[in-house]
Protein backbone atom coordinates (compact mmCIF):
# COMPACT_ATOMS: atom_id res chain seq x y z
CA UNK A 1 0.00 0.00 0.00
CA UNK A 2 1.03 3.45 -0.76
CA UNK A 3 0.27 6.62 0.38
CA UNK A 4 0.10 9.19 -2.27
CA UNK A 5 -0.08 12.78 -0.90
CA UNK A 6 -1.48 14.20 -4.12
CA UNK A 7 1.96 14.45 -6.01
CA UNK A 8 1.91 15.21 -9.81
CA UNK A 9 1.28 12.01 -11.97
CA UNK A 10 3.17 11.23 -14.37
CA UNK A 11 1.59 12.31 -18.00
CA UNK A 12 -0.31 9.79 -20.62
CA UNK A 13 2.83 9.52 -22.78
CA UNK A 14 5.12 8.67 -19.69
CA UNK A 15 2.63 5.34 -18.68
CA UNK A 16 3.32 2.32 -21.29
CA UNK A 17 0.17 1.19 -22.63
CA UNK A 18 0.74 -2.10 -21.31
CA UNK A 19 1.15 -0.78 -17.75
CA UNK A 20 -2.34 1.19 -18.39
CA UNK A 21 -4.27 -1.57 -15.86
CA UNK A 22 -7.65 -0.73 -14.85
CA UNK A 23 -8.69 0.99 -11.66
CA UNK A 24 -11.29 1.06 -8.95
CA UNK A 25 -11.17 4.30 -7.43
CA UNK A 26 -13.49 4.95 -4.09
CA UNK A 27 -13.60 7.74 -2.77
CA UNK A 28 -15.32 7.87 1.30
CA UNK A 29 -15.46 10.31 3.74
CA UNK A 30 -15.88 8.32 6.89
CA UNK A 31 -14.43 4.63 7.14
CA UNK A 32 -10.93 4.62 6.92
CA UNK A 33 -10.13 5.54 9.73
CA UNK A 34 -13.41 4.95 11.86
CA UNK A 35 -17.08 5.04 12.37
CA UNK A 36 -19.26 7.83 13.38
CA UNK A 37 -22.23 5.96 12.20
CA UNK A 38 -23.72 2.81 10.20
CA UNK A 39 -22.41 4.88 7.28
CA UNK A 40 -18.57 4.46 8.14
CA UNK A 41 -19.48 0.34 8.71
CA UNK A 42 -21.03 0.07 5.52
CA UNK A 43 -18.42 1.77 4.01
CA UNK A 44 -15.24 -0.31 5.24
CA UNK A 45 -17.90 -3.55 4.10
CA UNK A 46 -17.81 -1.68 0.91
CA UNK A 47 -13.58 -1.72 0.59
CA UNK A 48 -13.04 -4.65 2.22
CA UNK A 49 -15.22 -6.63 -0.74
CA UNK A 50 -14.04 -4.77 -3.29
CA UNK A 51 -10.42 -5.34 -2.31
CA UNK A 52 -11.09 -9.29 -2.16
CA UNK A 53 -13.10 -9.13 -5.72
CA UNK A 54 -10.20 -7.19 -7.73
CA UNK A 55 -7.18 -8.42 -8.46
CA UNK A 56 -3.90 -7.30 -6.64
CA UNK A 57 -3.03 -3.97 -7.18
CA UNK A 58 -6.54 -2.23 -8.97
CA UNK A 59 -7.89 -0.36 -5.78
CA UNK A 60 -7.40 3.03 -5.00
CA UNK A 61 -8.93 4.42 -1.57
CA UNK A 62 -9.24 8.75 -1.60
CA UNK A 63 -9.96 9.69 1.80
CA UNK A 64 -9.49 13.04 3.83
CA UNK A 65 -6.77 12.98 6.48
CA UNK A 66 -7.82 12.20 9.95
CA UNK A 67 -5.10 12.72 12.70
CA UNK A 68 -4.47 10.54 15.29
CA UNK A 69 -5.18 12.72 18.18
CA UNK A 70 -9.01 13.98 16.46
CA UNK A 71 -11.31 12.00 18.01
CA UNK A 72 -13.14 10.30 15.20
CA UNK A 73 -9.26 8.65 14.62
CA UNK A 74 -10.16 5.05 15.84
CA UNK A 75 -6.03 3.71 15.90
CA UNK A 76 -7.06 -0.22 16.07
CA UNK A 77 -9.59 0.66 13.47
CA UNK A 78 -7.69 2.38 11.08
CA UNK A 79 -4.74 -0.13 11.35
CA UNK A 80 -7.20 -3.06 10.42
CA UNK A 81 -8.36 -0.96 7.48
CA UNK A 82 -4.49 -0.69 6.11
CA UNK A 83 -3.47 -4.06 6.74
CA UNK A 84 -6.49 -4.88 4.63
CA UNK A 85 -5.91 -2.53 2.08
CA UNK A 86 -2.01 -3.34 2.56
CA UNK A 87 -2.43 -7.14 1.08
CA UNK A 88 -4.97 -6.29 -1.73
CA UNK A 89 -1.70 -3.78 -2.78
CA UNK A 90 -4.01 -1.12 -2.62
CA UNK A 91 -3.30 2.48 -3.17
CA UNK A 92 -4.07 5.46 -0.70
CA UNK A 93 -4.50 8.67 -1.26
CA UNK A 94 -5.28 11.37 1.52
CA UNK A 95 -6.55 14.84 0.55
CA UNK A 96 -6.37 17.66 2.95
CA UNK A 97 -9.03 18.29 5.69
CA UNK A 98 -11.86 20.58 4.51
CA UNK A 99 -12.87 23.16 7.08
CA UNK A 100 -16.36 23.66 6.19
CA UNK A 101 -18.34 20.47 7.23
CA UNK A 102 -19.19 17.46 4.86
CA UNK A 103 -22.70 17.67 5.13
CA UNK A 104 -22.53 21.74 4.07
CA UNK A 105 -22.65 22.65 0.51
CA UNK A 106 -19.23 24.41 0.91
CA UNK A 107 -17.68 20.63 2.27
CA UNK A 108 -19.11 18.97 -0.11
CA UNK A 109 -17.82 20.70 -3.13
CA UNK A 110 -14.39 21.09 -1.74
CA UNK A 111 -14.03 17.39 -0.86
CA UNK A 112 -15.54 16.88 -4.36
CA UNK A 113 -12.94 19.07 -6.06
CA UNK A 114 -9.77 17.85 -3.94
CA UNK A 115 -10.78 13.62 -4.28
CA UNK A 116 -11.79 14.78 -8.46
CA UNK A 117 -8.68 15.65 -9.11
CA UNK A 118 -6.47 13.03 -7.46
CA UNK A 119 -9.04 10.66 -9.49
CA UNK A 120 -8.37 12.50 -12.36
CA UNK A 121 -4.40 12.03 -11.94
CA UNK A 122 -4.91 8.23 -11.56
CA UNK A 123 -6.84 7.75 -14.72
CA UNK A 124 -4.42 8.99 -16.46
CA UNK A 125 -1.86 6.26 -15.76
CA UNK A 126 -5.18 3.58 -16.05
CA UNK A 127 -6.36 1.99 -18.99
CA UNK A 128 -10.07 2.72 -17.64
CA UNK A 129 -11.35 3.16 -14.28
CA UNK A 130 -14.21 3.11 -12.41
CA UNK A 131 -14.50 5.94 -9.82
CA UNK A 132 -17.09 5.31 -6.71
CA UNK A 133 -18.30 7.81 -4.78
CA UNK A 134 -19.69 6.65 -1.71
CA UNK A 135 -22.01 9.05 0.24
CA UNK A 136 -23.82 12.57 -0.01
CA UNK A 137 -20.30 14.01 0.33
CA UNK A 138 -19.46 12.96 -2.93
CA UNK A 139 -22.32 13.33 -5.12
CA UNK A 140 -20.57 15.97 -7.03
CA UNK A 141 -17.78 13.96 -8.85
CA UNK A 142 -19.13 13.76 -11.85
CA UNK A 143 -17.25 17.28 -13.67
CA UNK A 144 -14.00 14.31 -13.20
CA UNK A 145 -15.08 11.97 -14.99
CA UNK A 146 -13.38 11.24 -18.45
CA UNK A 147 -14.57 9.35 -21.73
CA UNK A 148 -12.41 6.65 -19.96
CA UNK A 149 -14.04 6.89 -16.58
CA UNK A 150 -16.97 5.46 -15.83
CA UNK A 151 -18.84 7.09 -12.33
CA UNK A 152 -20.99 4.85 -9.69
CA UNK A 153 -22.42 7.26 -6.96
CA UNK A 154 -24.07 5.41 -3.31
CA UNK A 155 -26.07 7.75 -1.55
CA UNK A 156 -26.53 6.38 1.83
CA UNK A 157 -28.68 8.58 2.65
CA UNK A 158 -29.88 11.92 1.40
CA UNK A 159 -30.25 15.49 2.85
CA UNK A 160 -34.60 15.31 2.07
CA UNK A 161 -34.95 12.87 4.34
CA UNK A 162 -32.94 14.11 7.48
CA UNK A 163 -33.05 17.64 7.37
CA UNK A 164 -35.16 18.12 4.70
CA UNK A 165 -35.80 21.96 5.67
CA UNK A 166 -32.37 22.30 3.97
CA UNK A 167 -33.25 23.52 0.73
CA UNK A 168 -29.99 24.56 -0.93
CA UNK A 169 -28.58 21.30 0.37
CA UNK A 170 -31.33 19.00 -1.23
CA UNK A 171 -31.30 21.33 -4.32
CA UNK A 172 -27.06 20.23 -4.85
CA UNK A 173 -27.36 16.85 -4.24
CA UNK A 174 -30.48 17.03 -7.02
CA UNK A 175 -28.43 18.84 -9.31
CA UNK A 176 -25.20 16.46 -8.74
CA UNK A 177 -27.27 13.38 -9.12
CA UNK A 178 -28.80 15.13 -12.33
CA UNK A 179 -25.64 15.94 -13.86
CA UNK A 180 -23.66 12.61 -12.83
CA UNK A 181 -27.27 10.38 -14.90
CA UNK A 182 -26.43 13.14 -18.03
CA UNK A 183 -22.98 11.55 -17.93
CA UNK A 184 -23.94 7.92 -17.57
CA UNK A 185 -23.26 7.44 -14.59
CA UNK A 186 -24.98 4.71 -12.23
CA UNK A 187 -26.40 5.75 -8.92
CA UNK A 188 -26.37 2.73 -6.46
CA UNK A 189 -29.51 2.05 -4.51
CA UNK A 190 -29.06 0.15 -0.66
CA UNK A 191 -32.64 -0.66 -0.55
CA UNK A 192 -35.98 -0.75 -2.43
CA UNK A 193 -36.92 2.18 0.23
CA UNK A 194 -34.21 4.88 -1.39
CA UNK A 195 -34.70 3.19 -4.95
CA UNK A 196 -38.18 4.98 -4.38
CA UNK A 197 -37.13 7.80 -2.50
CA UNK A 198 -34.30 8.14 -5.27
CA UNK A 199 -36.44 8.03 -8.04
CA UNK A 200 -39.74 9.85 -7.02
CA UNK A 201 -37.81 12.76 -4.84
CA UNK A 202 -34.65 13.76 -6.72
CA UNK A 203 -35.77 12.56 -10.35
CA UNK A 204 -33.18 9.70 -10.82
CA UNK A 205 -33.89 8.27 -13.93
CA UNK A 206 -34.71 4.23 -13.02
CA UNK A 207 -32.59 3.21 -15.83
CA UNK A 208 -29.66 5.03 -13.95
CA UNK A 209 -29.84 3.17 -10.87
CA UNK A 210 -28.20 -0.37 -9.91
CA UNK A 211 -29.68 -2.14 -7.10
CA UNK A 212 -26.33 -2.74 -4.02
CA UNK A 213 -28.43 -4.08 -1.03
CA UNK A 214 -26.53 -3.03 1.95
CA UNK A 215 -25.91 -5.86 3.79
CA UNK A 216 -22.35 -7.43 6.08
CA UNK A 217 -19.31 -9.27 4.86
CA UNK A 218 -18.26 -12.44 7.28
CA UNK A 219 -16.63 -10.65 9.51
CA UNK A 220 -18.84 -8.89 11.01
CA UNK A 221 -21.02 -11.87 11.18
CA UNK A 222 -18.69 -13.19 14.22
CA UNK A 223 -18.15 -12.61 17.71
CA UNK A 224 -15.83 -9.65 17.96
CA UNK A 225 -12.55 -10.68 20.04
CA UNK A 226 -12.89 -7.56 22.64
CA UNK A 227 -16.00 -6.13 24.13
CA UNK A 228 -16.65 -2.87 26.35
CA UNK A 229 -17.91 -4.19 29.60
CA UNK A 230 -21.38 -3.79 30.42
CA UNK A 231 -22.44 -1.10 33.01
CA UNK A 232 -22.91 -2.58 36.20
CA UNK A 233 -27.38 -1.98 36.01
CA UNK A 234 -27.10 -4.09 32.69
CA UNK A 235 -25.57 -7.13 34.33
CA UNK A 236 -29.00 -8.74 34.97
CA UNK A 237 -30.46 -7.99 31.50
CA UNK A 238 -30.77 -5.19 29.41
CA UNK A 239 -32.10 -3.46 26.61
CA UNK A 240 -29.86 -2.14 23.85
CA UNK A 241 -30.66 0.78 21.44
CA UNK A 242 -27.99 2.67 19.10
CA UNK A 243 -27.39 5.07 16.77
CA UNK A 244 -25.90 8.77 16.08
CA UNK A 245 -28.03 11.45 18.22
CA UNK A 246 -30.27 12.96 16.16
CA UNK A 247 -34.19 13.45 16.33
CA UNK A 248 -34.45 11.24 13.32
CA UNK A 249 -33.24 7.65 15.34
CA UNK A 250 -36.78 8.58 17.24
CA UNK A 251 -34.65 8.11 20.76
CA UNK A 252 -37.68 10.83 22.34
CA UNK A 253 -40.13 8.03 21.22
CA UNK A 254 -38.31 5.04 22.95
CA UNK A 255 -38.06 6.76 26.04
CA UNK A 256 -41.94 7.92 25.67
CA UNK A 257 -42.43 4.29 25.06
CA UNK A 258 -40.63 2.86 28.23
CA UNK A 259 -42.65 5.32 30.31
CA UNK A 260 -45.63 4.51 29.28
CA UNK A 261 -44.82 0.90 30.26
CA UNK A 262 -44.07 2.10 33.39
CA UNK A 263 -47.33 3.73 34.09
CA UNK A 264 -48.67 0.39 33.52
CA UNK A 265 -46.63 -1.37 35.49
CA UNK A 266 -44.92 -3.50 32.86
CA UNK A 267 -41.21 -4.40 34.16
CA UNK A 268 -38.90 -3.61 32.13
CA UNK A 269 -35.11 -4.21 32.07
CA UNK A 270 -32.48 -1.72 32.16
CA UNK A 271 -32.08 0.15 29.02
CA UNK A 272 -28.36 1.20 27.09
CA UNK A 273 -29.39 3.77 24.99
CA UNK A 274 -26.06 5.01 22.98
CA UNK A 275 -27.28 8.16 21.38
CA UNK A 276 -23.55 8.79 20.33
CA UNK A 277 -21.74 11.76 18.48
CA UNK A 278 -17.76 11.77 17.82
CA UNK A 279 -17.57 15.25 17.52
CA UNK A 280 -14.90 17.18 18.82
CA UNK A 281 -16.78 18.87 22.22
CA UNK A 282 -15.97 18.53 25.62
CA UNK A 283 -20.08 19.05 26.11
CA UNK A 284 -23.33 16.77 25.27
CA UNK A 285 -25.04 18.09 22.68
CA UNK A 286 -28.60 19.83 22.76
CA UNK A 287 -30.82 16.13 21.54
CA UNK A 288 -28.35 14.46 23.91
CA UNK A 289 -29.44 16.83 26.94
CA UNK A 290 -32.91 16.57 26.16
CA UNK A 291 -32.86 12.85 26.13
CA UNK A 292 -30.67 12.83 29.51
CA UNK A 293 -33.58 15.35 30.83
CA UNK A 294 -36.46 13.17 29.84
CA UNK A 295 -34.67 9.86 31.27
CA UNK A 296 -34.37 12.11 34.89
CA UNK A 297 -37.67 13.24 34.49
CA UNK A 298 -39.78 10.01 34.29
CA UNK A 299 -37.01 8.29 36.58
CA UNK A 300 -36.22 5.79 33.89
CA UNK A 301 -34.29 2.57 34.28
CA UNK A 302 -31.06 3.62 31.81
CA UNK A 303 -28.01 4.68 30.77
CA UNK A 304 -27.36 7.45 28.30
CA UNK A 305 -24.04 6.20 26.28
CA UNK A 306 -22.86 9.80 24.60
CA UNK A 307 -19.51 8.74 23.01
CA UNK A 308 -19.24 6.23 19.81
CA UNK A 309 -16.83 3.41 19.90
CA UNK A 310 -16.92 0.22 17.88
CA UNK A 311 -17.10 -1.78 20.54
CA UNK A 312 -20.41 -1.00 21.29
CA UNK A 313 -21.85 -3.62 19.14
CA UNK A 314 -19.97 -6.25 21.02
CA UNK A 315 -23.01 -6.16 23.20
CA UNK A 316 -25.11 -7.43 20.86
CA UNK A 317 -23.42 -11.09 21.57
CA UNK A 318 -23.99 -10.69 25.72
CA UNK A 319 -26.18 -13.38 27.10
CA UNK A 320 -28.07 -10.94 29.20
CA UNK A 321 -29.52 -9.04 25.81
CA UNK A 322 -33.08 -9.26 26.19
CA UNK A 323 -33.96 -6.95 23.11
CA UNK A 324 -32.62 -4.67 20.29
CA UNK A 325 -34.81 -1.35 19.84
CA UNK A 326 -34.55 0.74 16.77
CA UNK A 327 -37.04 3.41 16.87
CA UNK A 328 -36.70 4.94 13.84
CA UNK A 329 -38.54 8.10 12.20
CA UNK A 330 -36.42 7.85 8.94
CA UNK A 331 -34.11 5.07 7.76
CA UNK A 332 -32.63 4.55 4.61
CA UNK A 333 -31.64 1.14 5.12
CA UNK A 334 -30.83 0.24 8.63
CA UNK A 335 -27.72 -2.26 9.86
CA UNK A 336 -28.41 -2.52 13.23
CA UNK A 337 -30.94 -5.27 12.50
CA UNK A 338 -28.81 -7.07 10.62
CA UNK A 339 -26.10 -7.05 13.03
CA UNK A 340 -28.25 -8.48 15.78
CA UNK A 341 -29.35 -11.21 13.31
CA UNK A 342 -25.82 -12.26 12.95
CA UNK A 343 -25.20 -12.00 16.14
CA UNK A 344 -28.01 -13.91 17.76
CA UNK A 345 -29.48 -11.20 19.43
CA UNK A 346 -32.69 -10.71 19.73
CA UNK A 347 -35.71 -9.88 19.49
CA UNK A 348 -35.04 -7.05 17.38
CA UNK A 349 -37.73 -4.14 18.21
CA UNK A 350 -38.17 -2.26 15.34
CA UNK A 351 -40.12 0.65 13.53
CA UNK A 352 -41.77 0.51 9.89
CA UNK A 353 -39.41 3.62 8.93
CA UNK A 354 -37.62 3.41 5.05
CA UNK A 355 -35.69 0.02 4.65
CA UNK A 356 -36.44 -1.63 8.22
CA UNK A 357 -39.61 -2.69 6.69
CA UNK A 358 -37.34 -4.46 4.49
CA UNK A 359 -35.66 -6.74 7.42
CA UNK A 360 -37.99 -6.62 10.55
CA UNK A 361 -41.09 -8.69 9.68
CA UNK A 362 -43.42 -8.44 12.55
CA UNK A 363 -43.79 -11.90 13.52
CA UNK A 364 -41.27 -13.72 11.15
CA UNK A 365 -37.96 -11.63 12.29
CA UNK A 366 -39.39 -9.55 15.04
CA UNK A 367 -42.05 -7.09 16.24
CA UNK A 368 -42.88 -3.90 14.85
CA UNK A 369 -44.19 -0.29 15.28
CA UNK A 370 -45.34 2.59 13.19
CA UNK A 371 -43.04 5.69 13.38
CA UNK A 372 -42.51 8.51 15.68
CA UNK A 373 -45.63 6.59 17.33
CA UNK A 374 -44.56 5.66 21.43
CA UNK A 375 -47.87 3.45 21.89
CA UNK A 376 -47.32 1.44 19.70
CA UNK A 377 -43.41 0.99 20.08
CA UNK A 378 -44.38 0.25 23.32
CA UNK A 379 -47.05 -2.58 22.18
CA UNK A 380 -44.15 -4.28 20.53
CA UNK A 381 -41.82 -4.19 23.02
CA UNK A 382 -44.52 -5.46 26.07
CA UNK A 383 -44.39 -8.25 23.06
CA UNK A 384 -40.78 -9.06 22.30
CA UNK A 385 -40.27 -8.80 26.61
CA UNK A 386 -43.00 -11.51 26.73
CA UNK A 387 -42.35 -14.05 24.04
CA UNK A 388 -41.95 -17.74 25.09
CA UNK A 389 -38.28 -18.83 24.67
CA UNK A 390 -39.49 -21.12 21.50
CA UNK A 391 -40.71 -18.27 19.97
CA UNK A 392 -37.46 -15.81 20.58
CA UNK A 393 -35.70 -18.62 19.19
CA UNK A 394 -37.58 -19.46 15.76
CA UNK A 395 -37.55 -15.05 15.57
CA UNK A 396 -33.52 -15.51 15.92
CA UNK A 397 -33.30 -18.57 13.42
CA UNK A 398 -35.50 -16.75 10.71
CA UNK A 399 -33.26 -13.35 11.31
CA UNK A 400 -30.08 -15.13 10.55
CA UNK A 401 -31.37 -17.17 7.28
CA UNK A 402 -32.23 -13.89 6.26
CA UNK A 403 -28.97 -11.85 6.89
CA UNK A 404 -27.07 -14.72 5.28
CA UNK A 405 -29.44 -15.40 2.54
CA UNK A 406 -29.93 -11.95 1.19
CA UNK A 407 -28.02 -9.57 2.51
CA UNK A 408 -24.16 -10.62 1.94
CA UNK A 409 -22.83 -7.62 1.11
CA UNK A 410 -19.63 -8.95 -0.86
CA UNK A 411 -22.20 -10.81 -2.70
CA UNK A 412 -23.95 -7.65 -3.36
CA UNK A 413 -21.07 -5.53 -3.94
CA UNK A 414 -19.69 -8.23 -6.64
CA UNK A 415 -22.88 -8.18 -8.58
CA UNK A 416 -22.70 -4.70 -8.93
CA UNK A 417 -19.38 -4.71 -10.35
CA UNK A 418 -19.89 -7.61 -12.45
CA UNK A 419 -23.12 -5.75 -14.09
CA UNK A 420 -20.91 -2.49 -14.62
CA UNK A 421 -17.41 -2.74 -14.67
CA UNK A 422 -16.59 -6.59 -15.57
CA UNK A 423 -13.12 -5.12 -16.62
CA UNK A 424 -11.91 -4.88 -13.41
CA UNK A 425 -12.58 -8.02 -12.18
CA UNK A 426 -10.98 -9.89 -15.21
CA UNK A 427 -6.89 -10.66 -14.82
CA UNK A 428 -4.52 -9.38 -17.24
CA UNK A 429 -2.50 -11.15 -19.33
CA UNK A 430 0.09 -9.82 -17.96
CA UNK A 431 -0.91 -10.94 -14.66
CA UNK A 432 -2.10 -14.68 -16.15
CA UNK A 433 1.49 -14.84 -17.56
CA UNK A 434 3.24 -14.10 -13.90
CA UNK A 435 0.96 -16.86 -12.63
CA UNK A 436 2.01 -19.64 -15.15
Amino acid sequence: MRIDHATSPPSLTAVPEAARQPRVVVALHEGFYGAESGTGFSNRAFLTALARLLPAGRLSVITPHVPESARAHDQRWAGEVRQMLRQAAAEVITIPKVNAPPDSVRGSVQLCDLAGEAAIRIAARAGRCLLVGLDIPFLGLAPYTSPTTDLLLVPRSTTALTRPKDVSRVRWERDALRAATLRGARVGAISSHMRGHLVVNYAVPRSSIVSIPNGLIREEMIRPATALPLPFKAHAGFLLAMGRAVPTKGFEDLLEALRLLKERGVPVPHLLLAAVTSEEHKHLSSYQQDLAADIRAHDLDATLITRFTPAIRAWLHSPALRAVIVPSREEPFGRIPLEAFAAGAGPVVATTAGGLAQTVIDGETGFTAAPQDPRSLASALHRALTVLPRERDRLRSAGATLVRSRHDYEASVGSVMDRIAPWALAQSATAEGRAR
